[in-house]
Protein backbone atom coordinates (compact mmCIF):
# COMPACT_ATOMS: atom_id res chain seq x y z
CA UNK A 1 0.00 0.00 0.00
CA UNK A 2 3.06 2.84 1.17
CA UNK A 3 4.30 2.65 -2.70
CA UNK A 4 1.03 3.11 -4.25
CA UNK A 5 0.31 5.85 -2.13
CA UNK A 6 4.17 6.96 -2.44
CA UNK A 7 3.15 6.88 -6.27
CA UNK A 8 -0.19 9.20 -6.34
CA UNK A 9 1.44 11.54 -4.16
CA UNK A 10 4.56 12.09 -6.75
CA UNK A 11 1.44 12.72 -9.10
CA UNK A 12 0.22 15.53 -7.39
CA UNK A 13 1.48 19.30 -8.13
CA UNK A 14 4.14 20.19 -5.59
CA UNK A 15 1.98 22.72 -3.56
CA UNK A 16 -0.62 19.80 -2.96
CA UNK A 17 2.80 17.43 -1.82
CA UNK A 18 3.38 20.34 0.69
CA UNK A 19 -0.14 19.44 1.78
CA UNK A 20 0.04 16.17 2.08
CA UNK A 21 2.86 15.82 4.06
CA UNK A 22 1.50 18.45 6.35
CA UNK A 23 -1.50 16.80 6.98
CA UNK A 24 0.78 13.51 7.95
CA UNK A 25 2.77 15.63 10.06
CA UNK A 26 -0.17 16.56 11.83
CA UNK A 27 -1.20 13.11 12.31
CA UNK A 28 2.02 11.53 13.78
CA UNK A 29 1.96 14.78 16.11
CA UNK A 30 -1.66 13.58 17.25
CA UNK A 31 -1.14 10.34 17.85
CA UNK A 32 2.82 10.68 19.12
CA UNK A 33 2.59 10.98 23.09
CA UNK A 34 5.44 12.94 25.44
CA UNK A 35 7.39 10.22 25.51
CA UNK A 36 7.77 9.84 21.72
CA UNK A 37 5.75 6.31 21.16
CA UNK A 38 2.82 6.48 19.10
CA UNK A 39 -0.54 5.91 20.67
CA UNK A 40 -3.33 3.58 19.28
CA UNK A 41 -6.62 5.04 19.18
CA UNK A 42 -7.10 2.33 21.73
CA UNK A 43 -4.71 3.23 24.14
CA UNK A 44 -5.76 6.64 24.07
CA UNK A 45 -9.28 5.56 24.99
CA UNK A 46 -8.09 3.09 27.84
CA UNK A 47 -5.96 6.02 29.10
CA UNK A 48 -9.48 8.04 29.52
CA UNK A 49 -11.33 5.53 31.24
CA UNK A 50 -12.35 6.20 35.16
CA UNK A 51 -11.67 10.31 34.72
CA UNK A 52 -14.92 10.74 36.39
CA UNK A 53 -14.43 8.45 39.35
CA UNK A 54 -16.06 9.98 42.26
CA UNK A 55 -16.70 13.05 40.51
CA UNK A 56 -20.64 11.07 39.66
CA UNK A 57 -22.96 10.14 42.38
CA UNK A 58 -26.27 8.47 42.24
CA UNK A 59 -28.87 9.30 45.07
CA UNK A 60 -29.51 6.11 47.04
CA UNK A 61 -33.58 6.32 46.59
CA UNK A 62 -32.67 6.63 42.76
CA UNK A 63 -34.89 3.81 41.79
CA UNK A 64 -37.88 4.59 44.46
CA UNK A 65 -41.30 5.50 43.05
CA UNK A 66 -41.64 9.61 43.46
CA UNK A 67 -44.81 10.35 45.48
CA UNK A 68 -46.33 11.77 42.96
CA UNK A 69 -46.54 8.75 40.82
CA UNK A 70 -47.79 5.84 43.69
CA UNK A 71 -51.14 7.09 42.37
CA UNK A 72 -50.96 5.15 39.21
CA UNK A 73 -49.05 2.29 40.16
Amino acid sequence: MSIDVLEKVKQLPPDKQKEVEDFINYLLDKYTSVTGRQESIADKRRRNMGWAKGKIWIADDFNDTPEDFKDYL
